[in-house]
């Protein structure tokens, strides 16, 4: 879980370096905006497959280990 949300929390931080840089360029908001996000507007629907498939087993996994340590 820890690695989960130490990812998140890097790829905010890159995200947001990310609006930084693009707003000091002289986009406006908007703009940094698309240009943030636009990595993911071109996932094909094999990778968003993929993607939800393991965001699944992910949350699979976190319930059945929390409820072996619960029944300890």
């Amino acid at each position: 879980m820890k690695i989960i949300g130490i990812s998140l929390l890097m790829m905010g931080c890159l995200m947001g370096f990310s609006l930084g840089i693009d707003i000091f360029q002289g986009f406006d908001i908007s703009q940094a905006l698309y240009n943030a996000v636009s990595p993911f507007r071109v996932i094909e629907v094999a990778e968003l497959f993929v993607l939800f498939f393991l965001l699944f087993f992910a949350e699979s996994l976190y319930l059945f280990m929390k409820k072996k340590n619960q029944s300890k």
